[in-house]
């Protein structure tokens, strides 16, 4: 059990969990091929950081980028940028390669990309390297306080 996975069964959200072989800077195209699913349905948790080096984390399709000039101007910050990793782990007690948005150390404001909730399920990080978690897509909005962004970048 993980964090991310504690924090969705104490609050009933259904999930199942899907392991595949962790590929160092394997992305999400490895995990997609490896569970046969579209890369899009894969959700990255990316923590980034305003000019205040305050932290957030933002929730993209995996074959997705985030324009961090539309985010910034989206959210009234001047600037945004992706966290060092150790700066990232910090923040959320996960190590980079399985950062969850579920159950991370402090309470940090998520974005999530509002194309998410036009897929049916998606597949998201589970808190460690290695581990996805299918869900609906629904049930990732329920089980957290998001603010729905249109960031993409093909």
């Amino acid at each position: 059990m993980t964090p991310a996975t504690s924090f969705l069964k104490k609050r009933g959200v259904a999930f199942s969990e899907h392991e595949y072989e962790y590929v160092e800077h394997g992305g999400t195209e490895w995990p997609a091929r490896a569970l046969e699913v579209p890369e899009n349905h894969i959700i990255k948790t990316l923590v980034m950081e305003d000019e205040a080096r305050k932290p957030l984390i933002v929730l993209m399709h995996g074959d997705r980028t985030v324009s961090t000039k539309n985010l910034a101007r989206q959210t009234d910050r001047k600037n945004i940028e992706p966290c060092k990793p150790e700066v990232a782990q910090r923040h959320t007690g996960y190590q980079v390669g399985g950062t969850s948005p579920f159950g991370t150390r402090k309470p940090l404001p998520i974005y999530a990309e509002r194309s998410i909730f036009d897929l049916p399920e998606i597949y998201i990080n589970g808190g460690r390297r290695g581990l996805l978690l299918r869900m609906r897509s629904a049930d990732l909005a329920a089980a957290l306080k998001l603010t729905l962004v249109a960031v993409a970048l093909s």
